[in-house]
């Protein structure tokens, strides 16, 4: 057994001579070192031999095989070696070509405008609140002064998942869990994804709101229309005409669609504002005395306002975009523009 373990060495001396590739390596060494190879079927067969034997022929089989281990790994390196230096003559590097660039992403005009919506509201003092995007009922509708069988819901478009149970359709339900988490003052943004059944070139079924509130002691109209008016100064880096025109809302009294001055023609008049000279931008008002009854403010202390615009309509008039669905197609040809 010990001159058939020399003769198995030799053989694969031999063998690792002449072999030219790392498979061809690696089918040698699993043929003489592998769990069914040469070395193994000589180890396994060593319970025959005599108790002065065994241990003679272990340490040789063992020394047999350390040496194939080394032998195995000094021809991988040099077949690696020898792979390396044939790629090398025969591939050509032009080293003064450009390397290629790395498109570094950048964020998406919505967040954009997201953030700098916030950031105008929290230098006036407003803090940020979120919420669910799948609501109760009672959040988004009853709370609001909205019960099931009012009209306002049919302006909704609402996805119902039950019967109590929505996508919630404004942000507002973020006011409603505010104020019944804590007691005034409050001074609140809430930006966020809503839904509504609706799509054409400024509808989308989802897209993205911020709801603001202030609830305090003698709080005025007059509060709001200021705190509306320096947000639209900041936010297009001008001085804008702003007008408040009466308007309907079931958790507002009284309301106003808020209207700038034409960010395209300067009110002069354009398609873009049908000639008008006037651009719709947000509803606001000041919260409806049943809403701070639905959360145990007291109307007869606190008073408040109200306003919510759509992020999508406010970044389509900062940056000329006549199609709400560029915002989500993520055409990178649209969205670098950013």
């Amino acid at each position: 057994m010990r001159e058939k373990l020399l003769e198995i060495e030799n053989q694969a001396v031999v063998e690792l001579t002449g072999v030219g590739s790392e498979v061809d390596l690696q089918q040698i060494k699993a043929r003489f070192l592998g769990r069914k190879g040469e070395i193994t079927t000589i180890m396994k067969g060593m319970g025959q031999l005599t108790a002065e034997e065994r241990p003679l022929v272990g340490a040789l089989a063992n020394q047999v095989k350390e040496r194939l281990e080394l032998l195995f790994a000094d021809r991988l390196e040099a077949l690696r070696a020898e792979l390396q230096e044939r790629q090398l003559k025969s591939e050509r590097i032009d080293f003064t070509l450009p390397g290629r660039s790395q498109r570094s992403g950048h964020k998406h005009p919505i967040t954009l405008v997201t953030e700098e919506i916030v950031a105008i509201f929290a230098a006036m003092g407003f803090g940020v609140a979120e919420g669910p995007e799948v609501e109760k009922d009672f959040y988004n509708f009853e709370a609001l002064n909205i019960p099931k069988d009012h009209p306002a819901r049919d302006m909704q478009d609402t996805f119902y998942i039950d019967d109590d149970i929505v996508l919630r359709t404004h942000t507002s339900p973020v006011q409603v869990r505010t104020m019944l988490g804590q007691q005034p003052p409050v001074r609140v943004i809430a930006p966020g994804t809503v839904y509504r059944r609706d799509s054409d070139l400024t509808h989308s079924p989802m897209f993205h709101q911020v709801e603001g509130f202030l609830v305090d002691r003698q709080v005025t109209f007059g509060d709001l229309k200021g705190v509306l008016t320096t947000f639209i100064n900041e936010f297009f880096g001008k001085e804008l005409g702003v007008r408040f025109r009466p308007s309907f809302f079931p958790f507002t009294e009284p309301s106003a669609e808020v209207d700038i001055q034409c960010v395209i023609c300067g009110g002069g008049g354009c398609r873009v504002c049908k000639q008008s000279g006037w651009l719709e931008i947000l509803g606001s008002g000041m919260i409806d005395p049943e809403v701070f009854k639905s959360v145990g403010y007291d109307p007869e202390v606190y008073s408040g306002f109200a306003f919510g615009m759509g992020i999508e309509r406010i970044a389509m008039l900062r940056y000329g975009v006549n199609d709400l669905r560029l915002f989500y197609e993520n055409d990178l040809r649209f969205l670098r523009q950013f």
